[in-house]
């Protein structure tokens, strides 16, 4: 049993002990009060008693005196012995207040006793005048001993007068002191309950004041409880919590500065990595664009063949001018726009490009020569091949806290294994046909560029075309990551 239950325990003992000492005394006055009165009753029932024996002996004497069986001798002896015997217990009832009348009392049973025996032989030696004349006594006293019944009873109630008055005054006083003694109680009990709860209560006020001083972030102040109990190991056990907490805490404060410290050098690592990726172009597509260029030049007129110059030179200023920053979405649909001119002119009817843009969705920010790579990727995979060509569908789509873009080809799909290759951005891009960033280059700058992963989807099936779809935040994630480390 802990320590705390034996306070609650002491303090339920002492309330028994008090409610059962009062108890007691209650049932000891009450007893008493009520013996008092079982007594004084008692000794008007034994008075009221010879009253009735005596007049049953009367009685009895008159029913044999006119029928003189057996059954009636014997009802009468023993009317007789009855008168015998409560005459010796009206005889315990003598004190010095009716010390004469009882004895005037005694001698008059004595009489009434007497009477009835001259009586019966009287009326057994035939004299029956004789055995009248004591029956007519023996009912003269029977009366007497009525009367002088009443006077002792009165004699009684005068004699115990005092007695009830006083009953009643110690009863109205005995209430006083019931009162008295109740609010006596009460105020202990109350003092003690105060004291008691005052030892539970006071200790826990100061774990609450140390725990407002924990919340607040001030370690450094000692907790003392001076209670011999479970709350005093309970404090005790709080203080090493607080001493661990504070030494955690500033454990975690030299962590969160070598952490910031590690993530500005990290951050200023995917930025070189970013520019060097950036910085890898092929310049092939460059002589293939020119090749081109000039077949039409030699086979149309100039007016196309400007088109077709100033497309390939806006492409070209893009490259050189955004590879190494960000850009919107506006300026890599225009750079798509200029690319899919070129590409029209190269393959004419066997390229169709199908468009959907949403225009609320074309300033977030985005790699520059981002999608130019996919655009193209389908162009060589899906159309190039091909001899009566093929379809791409590139649309931009507002998708909440994202972009959704999607660019769909008809062409011969895609086995898995590259998929998840380009996905994780493994797959090294050697197809001399191409800008040189590939899938794989496009997948490694999006998760630096964003500081995420699984921002590129890859849908294809075998003979049923491909669909790459890249889910654009709007707002990039590693400016959002500086400006928490900022914050920090």
């Amino acid at each position: 049993m802990n320590k705390i239950q034996k306070k609650i325990w002491m303090l339920a003992t002492v309330v028994l002990v008090i409610m059962g000492i009062i108890w007691i005394a209650l049932t000891y006055y009450n007893q008493k009060t009520q013996n008092q009165y079982n007594e004084i009753l008692q000794r008007y029932i034994k008075m009221n008693e010879v009253t009735s024996t005596s007049q049953l002996v009367v009685t009895n004497l008159n029913n044999y005196l006119l029928e003189p069986s057996k059954a009636n001798l014997t009802e009468l002896n023993h009317s007789k012995e009855n008168l015998n015997r409560v005459k010796d217990e009206v005889l315990s009832l003598r004190n010095t207040e009716n010390e004469f009348d009882l004895t005037n009392y005694m001698n008059l049973i004595d009489s009434l006793i007497e009477t009835t025996d001259r009586s019966l032989m009287f009326y057994s030696e035939k004299d029956t005048e004789a055995s009248d004349k004591e029956f007519t006594e023996a009912t003269r006293i029977s009366k007497y001993i009525s009367d002088m019944t009443l006077t002792l009873i009165d004699t009684e109630l005068k004699t115990y007068d005092r007695f009830y008055r006083g009953i009643i005054d110690q009863s109205a006083e005995f209430k006083k002191l019931g009162i008295w003694l109740m609010l006596l109680i009460t105020l202990l009990l109350l003092m003690i309950t105060y004291w008691f709860s005052l030892s539970i209560t006071r200790p826990v006020q100061l774990l609450t004041r140390a725990a407002n001083e924990l919340s607040a972030g001030r370690f450094d102040k000692e907790i003392k409880v001076d209670s011999n109990d479970e709350i005093s190991f309970l404090a005790q056990t709080f203080n090493r919590m607080r001493i661990n907490i504070n030494n955690l805490f500033q454990e975690i404060q030299q962590k969160a500065q070598l952490e910031h410290e590690l993530q500005q050098s990290k951050l200023l690592l995917k930025e070189s990595q970013l520019r060097n990726l950036q910085s890898q172009i092929n310049p092939h597509f460059l002589f293939n664009t020119l090749n081109t260029l000039s077949k039409k030049a030699y086979l149309e007129g100039s007016e196309e063949t400007s088109d077709l110059l100033v497309s390939v030179a806006g492409l070209l200023r893009y490259n050189l001018k955004w590879l190494d920053r960000a850009v919107t979405l506006r300026d890599e649909v225009v750079v798509i726009q200029q690319y899919m001119n070129i590409q029209k002119a190269r393959f004419t009817d066997r390229l169709t490009l199908n468009m959907e843009i949403d225009e609320a969705c074309l300033e977030v920010q985005i790699p520059g020569l981002t999608l130019q790579p996919i655009i193209e990727n389908a162009v060589i995979y899906a159309v190039e091949p091909r001899e009566e060509g093929g379809n791409i569908w590139f649309r931009i789509k507002d998708g909440d806290n994202q972009v959704i873009i999607e660019v769909e080809d008809d062409g011969p799909g895609i086995q898995e294994h590259k998929i998840k290759q380009i996905v994780e951005g493994e797959l090294v891009q050697t197809d001399a046909a191409s800008t040189g960033i590939g899938f794989s280059n496009v997948v490694k700058r999006l998760k630096l560029f964003y500081g995420m992963e699984n921002l590129m989807d890859i849908q294809s099936h075998i003979g049923l075309g491909t669909k790459v779809v890249l889910r654009i935040p709007k707002t990039r994630g590693i400016e959002e990551n500086a400006k928490t480390l900022d914050r920090g």
